[in-house]
């Protein structure tokens, strides 16, 4: 490595050029995300732009959500321990005739010490409009759960989830996977492991 004019550094080998400041902006920005601070105060701390901050976010989350899926796929799977689970946005929360029909229906498995979630298809309504109702208060009493679900993890990461996407002013259900995940890959790992993580799927 040598230095430049400009304050860059240039690689003698490769003859890549690097900002040491952006560089060390990017590191500040995913200890900042990996400690729960959103785009716009995490703007704010380093005085920088917050379209900047909120591609770095979503790239942050896209590169997590795949890191989740390699991982939980590479392992030996014990998904004896599952349990379905419907989650409103804040919109839907505020409106008194919300429908189980409109939920996004979550399933989470604990395996190998760690949750595992997977999105699945909207509930579809029954057929006779009439019996509707009936059936949708049927689904809330009879989720799909392993029988020992509520001994594993799992009912604790659902308060997790819920609680750490109050903090985003409302979470665009097209986007809604890669911040299931980005709480998932909070929940299963230590801050200072996800920070190491992070900076590894980063920068490589």
């Amino acid at each position: 490595m040598y230095k430049l004019q400009n304050n860059y550094k240039k690689c003698s080998v490769c003859k890549k050029k690097f900002s040491l400041k952006k560089l060390e902006i990017d590191k500040r920005v995913i200890e900042l995300f990996c400690n729960n601070i959103n785009a716009n105060r995490c703007a704010k701390i380093l005085n920088v732009n917050y379209r900047t901050i909120q591609n770095r976010f979503t790239l942050f989350r896209k590169l997590i959500a795949y890191y989740l899926e390699e991982q939980h796929y590479n392992t030996v799977q014990d998904n004896s321990s599952y349990e379905e689970y419907y989650y409103f946005t804040n919109r839907q929360k505020k409106d008194k005739s919300r429908s189980l029909y409109e939920a996004i229906n979550i399933i989470g498995f604990y395996s190998n010490k760690k949750v595992f979630t997977l999105l699945m298809p909207k509930l579809s309504r029954y057929d006779r409009g009439e019996d509707n109702k009936n059936f949708e208060n049927y689904l809330k009493w009879h989720k799909i759960y392993s029988q020992y679900a509520y001994t594993t993890p799992l009912h604790i990461f659902w308060k997790y989830l819920e609680e750490n996407l109050k903090k985003y002013k409302g979470v665009d259900e097209e986007n809604f996977f890669y911040y299931l995940k980005e709480c998932e890959f909070k929940f299963n790992y230590l801050q200072n492991k996800q920070i190491e993580i992070l900076k590894e799927l980063y920068y490589n």
